[in-house]
């Protein structure tokens, strides 16, 4: 399948070294199915006055071998998951995790119960009608070097 990486750069050797630990999967090389929301959060880049790229790679389906967890909707379990990595709390020893984004909306309703400022209910009751985007974070290494092929780059 072929997935998409913004960045401020050309990414031709990916790696998970330069991952922030605090993200909605904790650290890794995140990447997604959508074009448009690569594109999307590319024009970040733009915005702070840096180069805007989108790499472009094929991810293997034999990855589907590695251990995955996958979330299909904006759910508790989601949410709890979201919660403890962004804690620094990794909750498994997954390689790749696949399921939605926490964009602009999804990453208010997130901030304000990470905070403390709605519960845990109200938090999923906002969720629940939202589809979600997709994004894979590839933790492992070795699996972006066995299963993830550098296309393309473009700078916007």
């Amino acid at each position: 399948m072929i997935v998409y990486h913004a960045s401020y750069t050309e990414i031709t050797a990916p790696d998970t070294s330069h991952s922030r630990k605090y993200l909605d999967f904790g650290p890794g090389f995140y990447v997604t199915i959508i074009p448009e929301q690569a594109v999307k959060y590319a024009e970040r880049f733009s915005r702070r006055g840096k180069d805007a790229w989108i790499n472009t790679y094929e991810l293997s389906d034999n990855y589907s071998k590695r251990k995955v967890t996958k979330f299909e909707a904006y759910d508790e379990r989601w949410l709890d998951y979201i919660m403890a990595c962004r804690s620094g709390d990794i909750p498994d020893d997954a390689d790749i995790i696949i399921g939605g984004i926490a964009d602009d909306q999804i990453f208010r309703t997130v901030d304000l119960y990470f905070a403390g400022y709605i519960s845990k209910q109200e938090a999923l009751k906002r969720l629940v009608y939202t589809k979600p985007n997709m994004q894979i974070c590839i933790r492992s290494q070795a699996v972006i070097n066995d299963f993830l092929t550098f296309k393309s780059s473009k700078k916007l």
